[in-house]
């Protein structure tokens, strides 16, 4: 069983930078995928950004393509999301969650953390 742990969030002003960070222990993670989520008093979950852990291929959505930047480091265990030029948008909880390639559903989650951007 995989379990993920999320750090990093904080209380930044419109336009600064934060880094997630998200450790994985339990399971090899070749064959899944990692994403953060975030979601917003009022507002529907998303799905920010991704990466294929095996290959390293990303996903971005395109509110935050250009600003956001998603990595893992295997060695560690640990994906990051570097976020440039936050907005006050931007805030909400991001979770680090986990599903198999191929399917729909992120079925492991950290207990998240706040990100708030101040305008």
């Amino acid at each position: 069983q995989v379990q993920l742990a999320e750090s990093g969030g904080g209380l930044v002003q419109a336009g600064g930078s934060l880094r997630l960070s998200c450790v994985a222990s339990g399971r090899t993670l070749t064959n899944y995928v990692l994403g953060w989520l975030r979601q917003a008093p009022g507002k529907e979950r998303e799905v920010v950004s991704a990466i294929t852990w095996s290959e390293g291929r990303t996903y971005y959505a395109d509110s935050v393509k250009g600003r956001f930047t998603i990595s893992r480091d295997d060695a560690k265990k640990t994906m990051y999301l570097y976020m440039n030029s936050l907005k006050p948008d931007d805030t909400a909880v991001y979770y680090c969650a986990l599903k198999r390639r191929g399917e729909a559903t992120y079925d492991v989650w950290g207990q998240g953390t706040q990100v708030t951007v101040s305008s």
